[in-house]
């Protein structure tokens, strides 16, 4: 069942409907977090199986000479995504907003 918050769009693995959204999938150490920006079935664990990704956010950094967060997405797959349905996660909409993936797909919002 597909709620009305949650977007559809076709697998390329098989010709079955999913709802897909763009959220974050944990990587890193204990204490020391990095994520991927992922395309995954809305009903798949966070950390589980995913369809493609789409970016990586280092909240932290690369080191602690490079504290600074990184957030590298790339934006056409990201709008290819969205155009598709894709719903994305607050924290992954934030995201897109500073790559400016956000912008070229809702010009106009804040």
């Amino acid at each position: 069942m597909i709620l009305g918050s949650e977007a559809t769009t076709t697998r390329k693995a098989g010709n079955q409907t999913v709802a897909v959204k763009l959220r974050l999938m944990r990587m890193g150490k204990k204490k020391q977090p990095t994520y991927r920006v992922v395309a995954a079935d809305s009903r798949s664990p966070r950390d589980g199986r995913f369809i493609e990704i789409v970016g990586i956010y280092a909240p932290r950094g690369r080191s602690t000479a490079e504290p600074d967060a990184i957030v590298d997405i790339d934006n056409d797959k990201a709008l290819k995504w969205l155009r598709q349905g894709a719903q994305a996660t607050e924290r992954v909409e934030k995201l897109l907003r500073t790559s400016g993936a956000w912008d070229e797909f809702r010009p106009g919002s804040k």
